[in-house]
């Protein structure tokens, strides 16, 4: 069955107004309908109840030069005509109101006449799919020889899929912003690829607070930069990338640095400082480490991403900032609120996007790339153009790539590893006996601490007497405690390290009563380690 044409447009008040030579002149409803290549078998025309003169006599010249289309008057009662708001209301209304069989009918919205507002709402409720049609621009004669009233017209199809060229260019600028996420880097892990992926969208469409979370040296810091780069590259930001590691702040310092303070309201403070998130106003804020704030910090940062305004340090009148927040983890925020040292809200404020960046040891496909970025970065920095031979290479890809490296410090240690070869390598050549020496350096780096001697730790901490009494079995398991409980900053802490396996089978996750009740079996407490 052929498909009936139907056409939508705006009264041209000037463009289609009648004159006495109106049939030598190019008129765009009127040319719309004189084309005999292109039949309209239904006409909408929309226009001003104050236009209605002009509208009735432009409807009579439509059906006389196209006895076979049914053409329409609709009053859309429109007051503002050069307002967004006026306008895009009363036409999405009509639309709505219009019965539409895109199985019996094509539609087409004509874009050529009405305001440049109307133009644009009609633009966009067709793109929108609220018209399921194409768009028609005409268009006055392109030449002398062309028939002076009809003039050109063009169909524009709104699924740019269709357009090869369209959709060649904007997979083109795609890849370039994932290639800026990935600093250039020709990444193979498929769950990593789609992950930028990922980013790259939010990046371009959202302003909301992105958390990224990950073990150190996966490269939040890094990608964070980048996102504020690409945002940059699309005009969505204009001020600037301002970065912060929050385990860097204590005390009264942490307020001050982060929302500013005034001149003398401390010791200390002979001016006026802005603080951290006005520096980054119209920009990125990036807070790593964010787990690490204070309390107190929390309430505040909470309250300037909410409201945009806050009070510096020794101030009665708020400041104002709109930035963008990038908050980087390594921890489980989840398991700080539950310990009591990260706020609920504050996590729901934040991670409205969330992203966790894997380990190097996750993406063992993506090692032989990043070290041809390290060493790229590494002639950069020097001058110096450095390479592996080939058997060293081979060596350290095939270490490097083993399941068995684990890669502690992630990409640190890949751009540790190649700045110690690169500096050792004579001539500007990676030799295998750099290779080896890195190697020895890398696993003996990654071995978790084995105490030499569980007595001798012991010793710090509990008396002959008392290390006589725990039975040898015992004394290793106590010494590695008492160093998990040395390295850890609170009895949480040092329990969910301790519990890691056990604690999933448990309903109640209580790691610090627990690692509490162990110690005092040997009559210890943790604050005393």
């Amino acid at each position: 069955m052929t498909k009936t044409n139907t056409v939508i447009g705006f009264l041209g008040t000037k463009l289609d107004s009648i004159r006495r030579d109106r049939w030598n002149k190019w008129r765009p409803t009127i040319g719309l309908c004189s084309r005999e290549d292109f039949v309209i078998d239904h006409y909408e025309l929309l226009y001003e109840e104050k236009f209605s003169d002009l509208a009735e006599r432009v409807m009579s010249d439509m059906r006389q030069v196209s006895p076979e289309t049914k053409v329409v008057g609709r009053v859309l009662g429109i007051s503002k005509p050069w307002d967004f708001e006026d306008v895009f209301s009363h036409l999405y209304d009509y639309f709505k109101s219009l019965k539409v069989d895109p199985s019996k009918t094509n539609y087409y919205s004509h874009i050529t006449t009405g305001t440049h507002v109307a133009q644009i709402c009609l633009f966009l409720l067709t793109e929108s799919q609220h018209l399921p049609g194409k768009l028609i621009q005409t268009g006055p004669p392109r030449g002398r020889n062309e028939e002076t009233v009809t003039g050109s017209f063009s169909i524009i199809d709104l699924d740019l899929s269709r357009y090869d060229q369209l959709a060649s260019r904007f997979h083109e600028e795609k890849a370039t912003a994932q290639d800026i996420l990935k600093s250039g880097i020709d990444t193979l892990n498929e769950n990593f690829n789609t992950l930028i992926e990922q980013i790259e969208t939010v990046a371009v469409r959202s302003d909301a607070p992105i958390l990224i979370t990950g073990p150190t040296g996966a490269g939040k810091s890094q990608l964070a930069e980048k996102i504020f780069q690409l945002r940059q590259n699309r005009c969505n930001v204009e001020g600037n990338f301002v970065e912060i590691n929050c385990a860097t702040l204590r005390g009264d310092m942490a307020m001050s640095t982060l929302f500013g303070h005034k001149k003398g309201s401390f010791t200390g403070a002979a001016s006026d400082r802005p603080g951290l998130l006005r520096e980054a106003n119209g920009g990125i804020l990036f807070l790593d480490e964010i787990g690490e704030l204070g309390g107190d910090e929390q309430a505040m940062l909470l309250r300037a991403i909410e409201e945009g305004r806050w009070l510096p340090v020794g101030s009665d009148t708020p400041v104002k900032s709109k930035f963008q927040l990038i908050a980087g983890t390594n921890k489980d925020l989840r398991e700080r609120i539950s310990d009591g040292t990260f706020r609920d809200d504050l996590l729901a404020r934040i991670n409205t996007w969330t992203f966790k960046l894997p380990g190097l040891a996750e993406r063992l496909e993506d090692i032989a790339p990043n070290i041809d970025y390290e060493l790229s970065k590494h002639t950069e920095a020097s001058g110096q153009s450095i390479r592996f031979n080939k058997e060293a290479y081979e060596e350290f890809l095939k270490f490097s790539t083993d399941p068995q490296s684990t890669w502690a410090g992630n990409f640190r240690d890949l751009n540790s590893a190649i700045t110690r070869m690169a500096t050792l390598a004579p001539r500007g050549r990676i030799r295998t006996e750099e290779v080896t020496a890195e190697i020895e350096r890398l696993t003996e780096s990654w071995k978790r601490p084995i105490e030499k001697d569980s007595a001798l730790d012991l010793t710090e901490h509990l008396t002959e007497q008392g290390i006589e009494k725990i039975d040898p079995f015992d004394r290793p398991q106590l010494a590695y405690v008492i160093q998990i409980c040395k390295s850890s900053k609170s009895m949480s802490d040092a329990g969910r390290n301790l519990f890691s396996v056990s604690r999933e089978q448990r309903k109640s996750k209580n790691d610090g009563d627990r690692l509490r009740k162990y110690l005092a079996k040997f009559d210890l407490q943790f604050e005393d380690l």
